[in-house]
């Protein structure tokens, strides 16, 4: 009883760590000169310290080494994935200060997703029984490794990534709680979700901190994770599987198709820009927080086909899906007509 009541008290305790956490590095890093400095890639106007995945990550960690001693759901796999990401933490925050390189940070982030995988083991396999092992290895691997980046990509405007984070997590709490993932992806996805939450309100437009590549980075490795191993007990085109791509597919249709139209004109895509579609939103005159909104309504919708709809009619879930990514695609690229602008 004892164990299952301090179980209950860790998603609160996270989210107070990533809320109080983050406050204290406001000033920190505004000291320390550790500011996020407008260019003409940016979509700020103003100096804003970045390093509040500190908070964000060192939450998480704890959280999760706390259930070590409260449940019975951690494994040695799981403490890998802990130690993994608090390691990309510590090297994204060096990018965050210095600037490593993309070979650099291409070979790390490859390296995580390596022990990751070799952690995981038989469950590091997304299309089980369709593809020989050795090309579901290869194809699980590119696929963790490309969320992962897209992740970082994606952290362009205030409280985007915060948005996405919550979103994904509530998705895969329901699945859980629907018995199509883990117990233990519940309780993982719950603290996410809470220190998440906690950095949000000092994210949120007008942002007073941003989360830098110490929170993305590891954020989009953890949410890879959750996202393979419940899609890796499903056979590819079931209703498991389906869910679970549903839930991010804003994001990945975001990123890939970007990446796909930079890569096209032959420019150099791992270079910072201000091509995706939320920052083309922005550039048209649509606020941070109402590009976020946006954002929202389409993952709840998301959200929405993943739990009640794929389940029990896969393809017309992703069809859905695909509608609803869409439209959101359309509204950000189509010139703002009416309302104020920033």
């Amino acid at each position: 009883m004892a164990g299952a009541t301090l179980e209950l008290l860790t998603v609160p305790a996270v989210f107070l760590g990533g809320l109080v956490g983050t406050r204290l590095l406001i000033g920190s890093l505004t000291r320390r000169n550790v500011l996020d400095r407008p260019n003409e890639r940016s979509s700020h106007a103003a100096p804003v310290p970045r390093g509040g995945g500190i908070a964000v990550v060192a939450s998480i960690a704890l959280g999760f080494l706390w259930l070590e001693f409260t449940s019975e759901v951690s494994n040695l796999p799981d403490r890998v994935m802990i130690a993994v990401a608090v390691a990309l933490a510590v090297l994204s925050f060096l990018d965050d200060l210095k600037g490593l390189g993309p070979v650099i940070r291409f070979a790390a982030h490859a390296a995580a997703v390596a022990v990751g995988m070799i952690a995981l083991g038989e469950e590091a396999r997304l299309f089980s029984g369709v593809l020989p092992d050795w090309a579901d290895i290869t194809l699980t691997a590119l696929a963790w490794l490309w969320f992962l980046n897209l992740f970082n990509f994606m952290d362009g405007i205030d409280g985007i990534s915060v948005s996405e984070t919550v979103a994904i997590c509530i998705g895969l709490s329901g699945l859980a709680l629907f018995g199509i993932a883990s117990p233990s992806v519940l309780l993982y996805a719950q603290i996410i979700a809470a220190a998440a939450l906690g950095f949000s309100l000092w994210n949120w437009h007008p942002a007073r901190i941003f989360l830098g590549d110490v929170g993305s980075v590891p954020l989009g490795f953890l949410l890879g994770w959750l996202l393979i191993q419940t899609a890796a007990t499903h056979p590819p085109a079931s209703g498991g599987w389906m869910a679970v791509a549903i839930l991010p597919a804003y994001y990945l249709a975001d990123a890939t198709i970007t990446l796909l139209r930079r890569a096209a004109r032959g420019e150099r895509v791992w270079q910072a820009h201000r091509e995706h579609f939320y920052q083309q939103a922005v550039i048209s005159g649509r606020s941070h927080d109402r590009v976020c909104q946006a954002i929202l309504i389409a993952n709840a919708g998301l959200v929405a086909l993943a739990l009640n709809i794929a389940p029990h009619w896969p393809w017309p879930a992703l069809a859905a899906a695909v509608f609803v990514v869409a439209v959101l695609l359309v509204w950000m690229r189509a010139p703002m007509r009416w309302g104020p602008r920033p």
